[in-house]
């Protein structure tokens, strides 16, 4: 394990990302009447002026929102954003991070075809692929993604490669360089999950990857109070998703939603840091804690992949020790709300003992072999001193 320090400058470890990315978010162009928040279109439709409009865009021959189910001015702002963020030609804005994987899967995996995923992936996209693509005849192999060779020899005859750097719940890394590249020699389509670095510490595309995902119910919206997905990638890449997926699956992002999204984006590069430097200063303490057995996080790992990482979120797991009372210890925490998703500013625990009883046959962190005494933190934005404090007091509760 690499040692690393609580007392640092996160400004060091993101480099120029924050800087481009508070820029990018928080200046506009005028919007109309001299706005400085863009308008919410809650329309679901729009007229032409002419016939020669109406038929001009049907053709293809001009872009003007036609139906909310397709593009609305709202959510395509939120669109933009999220492109430029990631260094990209374009995006999708969807209704939920499950609808962004599901019709980006989809518009490029049929029935026959086969896909390479790495293990612990998230657990609703696992039961996608577990419960769903079965019956289209579409197979998914899981494989280690930290290790290169065991991907390569996965590859052959796929059709895509779906990558989460780091993981969920275990947080392992992949090199996703060295993996794109083993991937496009085959004419692989790579895609991967950025929810947890976000843009800001990691930009997949400058490093091969074909598309991006993300939930950006978590830290790109940053305030708990909306489901959204986005996924980003070349022109060509969202028009296939556009043509063959988006429509027809209907899981199409509000205008409310997309407004609230770009409100959270324009705090994202705010937020980052400290997230990340409470959640090292949590990790640190903890891996010192003569509870703790280990200490899940990127900052930790000795793995290549951690190049591509320009600083760390505030989400991490550890394992405790067999003399912990996993729910007495869960129960007596009073600042780490008891829940589900992450990125906000509230912080909250998961506990994989729990995790461990959903969905029985369909659970990832089943399949995995994830531990029960593996707990997960999303370290929010209060004081990182009263967090630990209601750590401290709750594993003096705990004691079996």
């Amino acid at each position: 394990m690499n040692e690393h320090p609580t007392s640092f400058d996160p400004a060091s470890l993101a480099g120029d990302y924050l800087g481009e990315a508070a820029t990018l978010l928080a200046h506009d162009d005028p919007f109309p009447g001299g706005a400085v928040v863009p308008p919410i279109y809650q329309t679901s439709l729009f007229t032409f002026d002419s016939y020669a409009d109406m038929a001009d865009t049907f053709a293809g021959r001009r872009r003007q929102p036609i139906y909310s189910r397709g593009d609305n001015p709202t959510v395509m702002e939120f669109e933009a954003r999220v492109a430029a963020l990631e260094g990209a030609e374009a995006a999708r804005g969807f209704s939920s991070g499950m609808a962004a994987i599901s019709a980006t899967v989809l518009a490029f995996v049929g029935a026959g075809e086969r896909i390479v995923a790495v293990r612990n992936c998230y657990g609703d996209a696992y039961r996608l692929f577990e419960r769903l693509f079965p019956r289209l005849q579409i197979k998914v192999d899981y494989v280690d993604g930290s290790d290169p060779d065991a991907v390569a020899t996965a590859l052959p005859g796929a059709k895509l490669l779906y990558l989460e750097s780091p993981t969920s719940m275990m947080f392992e890394l992949q090199d996703i360089e060295h993996l794109t590249r083993l991937a496009k020699e085959q004419g692989i389509v790579t895609t991967i999950d950025n929810s947890w670095a976000t843009p800001v510490f990691q930009k997949p595309i400058a490093h091969g990857v074909d598309l991006v995902l993300h939930s950006a119910s978590k830290y790109l919206g940053g305030h708990s109070d909306t489901v959204a997905g986005v996924v980003a990638g070349s022109a060509a890449h969202i028009k296939h998703i556009n043509e063959q997926t988006y429509s027809s699956l209907g899981g199409k992002l509000s205008p409310f939603e997309g407004w609230l999204l770009l409100r959270g984006l324009r705090t994202l590069p705010l937020r980052l840091p400290h997230h990340m430097k409470s959640g090292l200063t949590l990790a640190e303490r903890l891996k010192a804690h003569g509870k703790v057995e280990r200490v899940n996080h990127p900052a930790y790992s000795n793995h290549p992949g951690k190049k591509t990482l320009a600083g760390y979120a505030g989400l991490f797991s550890f394992e405790v020790t067999e003399d912990v009372d996993i729910p007495a210890f869960v129960d007596a925490l009073k600042l780490f709300r008891i829940g589900v998703s992450w990125g906000g500013h509230e912080s909250l625990v998961v506990p994989a003992k729990a995790s461990l009883e959903q969905t029985p046959g369909l659970n990832s962190m089943a399949r995995f072999g994830v531990s029960p005494r593996t707990i997960r933190f999303n370290v929010g934005l209060e004081n990182v001193e009263d967090l630990w404090a209601d750590v401290v007091q709750a594993f003096d509760k705990a004691k079996k």
